[in-house]
């Protein structure tokens, strides 16, 4: 938006200062996340709930992690939802379909215990939810599609239609499907009648940088795995905190109206 000059006294809003959108690349990743200054749906929704709610909003985060990257990513998003007053954020993993014998040849590490296993008919209480996955092919992984395909009685009854729901992916190379991964997974969403909640470019500056590898998109959080070695970094991890908190903020808008 282009500024005001200051011979335009006329105007009320000559004297306010104007942002100059050409540097948003230079503003550091803590300012666009909102840690001094959240984005207005951030701080309208945790400013507006009441002060004595009858219960936390409740938002699943459901996932599927092999290596455990997706599982890093939907911890830090437990901890964004958390950060917002009056929701809260329950982590759960979906069951697994490969034998611990295949399980053992991929070398994949022993799940998180202390996670539980989610049915489909749990998914009917909640507020909102995170669905977390690795792609195989530009895709969702095997064991989210047959998640997804054991909740034939909620479609027929389009019991969680009109609920709030998003996605975050993993992927092992930049062109390995950070964006058609969710993108392919809106039918799932779709055929329930439930509702798409991208996080756009609400992150900020961090979405523009050009200076590292970072996984995510507009869809949702992103972590890039590589051979499997390459951990989570700060700024793919602060996207997914930051998804957990715009989550929860859009989450409190539709329920309180």
């Amino acid at each position: 938006m282009p500024g005001v000059g200051s011979s335009h006294k006329e105007d009320p809003n000559a004297d306010l200062p104007q942002e100059n959108n050409n540097d948003i690349s230079e503003k550091p990743v803590e300012e666009a996340l909102g840690h001094e200054d959240p984005p207005p749906i951030l701080e309208d929704a945790a400013s507006s709930l009441p002060l004595s709610s009858p219960r936390k909003l409740r938002i699943f985060v459901v996932f599927y992690s092999m290596y455990g990257h997706v599982e890093a990513l939907a911890k830090k998003m437990k901890e964004g939802i958390d950060a917002i007053e009056g929701v809260e954020g329950t982590l759960y993993r979906v069951p697994e379909i490969l034998s611990a014998q295949v399980l053992e040849q991929m070398r994949a590490p022993p799940k998180d215990e202390s996670i539980p296993v989610i049915t489909a008919e749990e998914l009917t209480a909640a507020d909102g939810l995170l669905f977390g996955f690795p792609t195989r092919y530009g895709a969702m992984a095997a064991q989210m599609k047959a998640f997804f395909d054991s909740t034939g009685k909620l479609w027929r009854e389009q019991s969680l239609a009109g609920k709030p729901a998003g996605f975050f992916v993993s992927t092992g190379t930049q062109g390995g499907g950070q964006e058609t991964t969710a993108w392919t997974a809106i039918t799932q969403l779709a055929h329930h009648g439930m509702l798409f909640v991208p996080i756009g470019y609400t992150f900020g500056a961090g979405m523009f940088k050009m200076d590292e590898i970072r996984g995510g998109s507009p869809y949702g959080a992103g972590v890039y795995a590589g051979d499997g070695t390459r951990q989570p970094s700060s700024v793919e991890l602060a996207l997914a905190e930051h998804q957990g908190k715009y989550m929860a903020a859009v989450v409190n808008r539709l329920v309180k109206a």
